[in-house]
């Protein structure tokens, strides 16, 4: 079977999205199929401009020069080829193939629900309600949909509204980088050293980016509140991009800030060491698309603690400790934090049921493994393609 790949550019600089297409293009070629990756090139983009002009001139690789070049290609193929969408935000482009066999993966509708008003914490200006809406009225025009959560799935379907699809089905995410429990002394000594600061006592985690949705500062908010109640005076680590403004001020109004340490640019291995030294892995996010950090936590051995909603909730399962959605109300998160926090003291403070928790995490993660993750689609695309 060849397969043709749709993917994102690689100059807008994501790595999250290139990486999932790489992953399905390398799983596809190693099982015998023929594959080829077709995505938009730096043309415009390359051009010397101001940076306020990059956007622009991105758009134009994207929207009027990709279209002309995917046509062209498109042609030149042979009616058996099956074309593969590695994200319904690459909607635009679905019309030019839409007539051949095809398959569109969807990760998450977070931007599509937000420029519809649908989610109150994430405002949307007018360019972007009108990008949004350019993005679903090309995904809607597909047949063939893998989600990769059930809420994710639950969304596509309000999106095509009256529209059934020809096939639709989740596909949970797999774990694509080793994650595994490791000695604990030497995964906090190594991260000891990465902070020059001694973490041999053990902390709290969190690893996510700036997002509204990921909720850092409520993980700063819980932090806050374990600390308060004389639950731990152990030090809080957050790994990802570096802090925005908002979570800047949640750090500087806690009266433990000094105790609170952020790691940018961390290399995957210190990423793994951190997950397996960890006493737990707060991860409150107020929405997500699957949430891999939930999985990755579990696979290395760390008492996870997440929010109580889909698909936080699909990936856990009853491996973590779950908590409520940190309200909008500021007055209320205060009491949103100490709930929280007082839920996973309780588990971290009974041997039983934080080893119960432990065991679980690992055996819920064998859900998503790689191999049997890549059959189950490689699977789907002969039936689509049959």
């Amino acid at each position: 079977m060849k397969i043709i790949f749709i993917s994102h550019p690689e100059f807008l600089g994501s790595k999250s999205m290139p990486r999932y297409a790489g992953w399905l293009s390398k799983g596809m070629s190693a099982r015998g199929h023929e594959v080829e990756t077709w995505s938009p090139k730096a043309m415009f983009f390359n051009i010397p401009a101001p940076e306020f002009l990059k956007k622009w001139l991105g758009y134009i690789d994207q929207f009027i020069v990709f279209p002309i070049v995917l046509k062209k290609r498109a042609k030149a193929q042979s009616h058996d080829v099956l074309y593969v969408f590695t994200d319904h935000a690459l909607g635009p482009w679905v019309p030019y193939v839409v007539k051949h066999k095809h398959m569109i993966h969807c990760h998450d509708f977070l931007a599509q629900r937000s420029a519809l008003g649908l989610i109150p914490q994430n405002k949307t200006g007018f360019g972007g309600r009108m990008y949004q809406k350019f993005i679903r009225n090309g995904y809607t025009k597909g047949q063939n949909f893998i989600s990769i959560s059930k809420r994710t799935q639950q969304d596509l379907h309000s999106f095509l509204g009256d529209k059934i699809p020809k096939f639709s089905e989740v596909v949970y995410n797999a774990l694509n980088q080793d994650f595994k429990p490791l000695d604990i002394a030497d995964c906090r000594a190594a991260v000891s050293k990465a902070l020059k600061s001694d973490v041999s006592q053990g902390y709290f985690l969190h690893v996510g980016g700036n997002q509204w949705y990921k909720n850092r500062p409520g993980v700063i908010k819980i932090y806050n509140s374990l600390v308060q109640n004389k639950h731990t005076n152990l030090p809080l680590l957050l790994i990802g991009a570096k802090p925005v403004t908002k979570l800047l001020e949640e750090y500087n109004a806690s009266p433990f800030k000094d105790a609170i340490f952020f790691i940018q640019d961390a290399p995957d291995e210190l990423v793994k060491k951190a997950y397996s030294g960890a006493t737990s892995f707060l991860f409150p996010s107020i929405a997500e698309g699957f949430g891999w950090p939930i999985a990755e936590g579990m696979a290395s051995g760390c008492v996870v603690t997440t929010t109580n909603d889909a698909p936080m909730s699909e990936v856990a399962d009853t491996a973590a400790i779950l908590i409520d959605i940190c309200p909008l109300e500021e007055s209320l998160q205060k009491q949103w934090a100490d709930k929280a926090a007082a839920a996973i003291i309780t588990v971290l403070n009974n041997p039983h049921e934080r080893d119960l928790k432990i065991m679980q995490g690992l055996e819920n993660v064998k859900r998503f493994d790689s191999e049997k993750t890549l059959d189950r689609i490689e699977d789907i695309y002969k039936k689509i393609k049959a």
